[in-house]
């Protein structure tokens, strides 16, 4: 056994414990979309699109039950919301969302990973301007006209269709998620969608390469560790 044996058992606990954050995280985000906005995922869409991510991330079904009946009881840990913005290594920018039960931690725990490869955390507005909060939608498709047809008719204020190699992406204000959703699954029937998210969409990208790609590599490393952060938004480009 040897060497061999023993990369394996430490790739295997690795792995393991990228699992448990990944459980973590839509542990997190399932039970602020339920308590926010209810336990039934048909009437809750954001819930309802936040366990189909988590299943297609393989996230045991037992995780998510144990979120919304927490939701359900009206008890446990209070998360707010907590969205932090900067420069990153390569005068990149950066945008950085994350769950907290204690704001003052996970604010302290952020701008460490900012000194750490010598940036600085800005303030509310630094960078956001530069992107797009957009609802993203990916599916199978091949008539881009019928898509725009049903979003139009539902008074979405579409942003972009594009078409390629079969799919179908849709790019809409994040404040029209619930709406564009609905208007393509009453046009199209059920679809699987590949990409349902809102994320925050750079306007333009900044090209980083040689050092300043590996510092931001570490800082995203870094920002990825924390149990708080949620998403990671940026406008490289490697």
């Amino acid at each position: 056994m040897g060497r061999a044996f023993q990369n394996r058992k430490e790739s295997m606990a690795k792995t393991s414990d990228q699992k448990a954050k990944v459980y973590s995280k839509y542990g997190r985000e399932i039970y602020v979309c339920a308590k926010s906005g209810g336990i039934d995922p048909n009437g809750n869409l954001a819930l309802r699109s936040m366990i189909d991510r988590a299943k297609k991330d393989q996230v045991p079904t037992h995780v998510i039950d144990k979120a919304i009946d927490k939701a359900k009881g009206g008890g446990g840990e209070d998360f707010d919301t907590a969205r932090y913005e900067g420069f990153g290594p390569g005068n990149t920018m950066v945008i950085i969302d994350c769950l907290s039960d204690n704001p003052n931690r996970t604010f302290g725990d952020v701008r460490t990973c900012f000194n750490k490869v010598k940036c600085k955390i800005g303030g509310q507005g630094s960078v956001s301007h530069m992107f797009d909060h957009s609802a993203i939608f990916v599916f199978e498709g091949n008539d881009e006209e019928v898509v725009l047809d049903a979003l139009m008719m539902a008074d979405v204020d579409v942003t972009d269709i594009e078409l390629e190699d079969g799919k179908v992406t849709v790019f809409a204000p994040n404040t029209d998620y619930g709406k564009a959703k609905s208007a393509l699954i009453e046009a199209l029937g059920e679809i699987e969608f590949e990409v349902d998210e809102i994320q925050f969409v750079a306007q333009n990208t900044s090209p980083i390469e040689g050092e300043e790609l590996e510092k931001f590599e570490l800082f995203l490393d870094l920002l990825n560790d924390l149990d708080d952060v949620q998403n990671v938004y940026h406008d490289a480009e490697y």
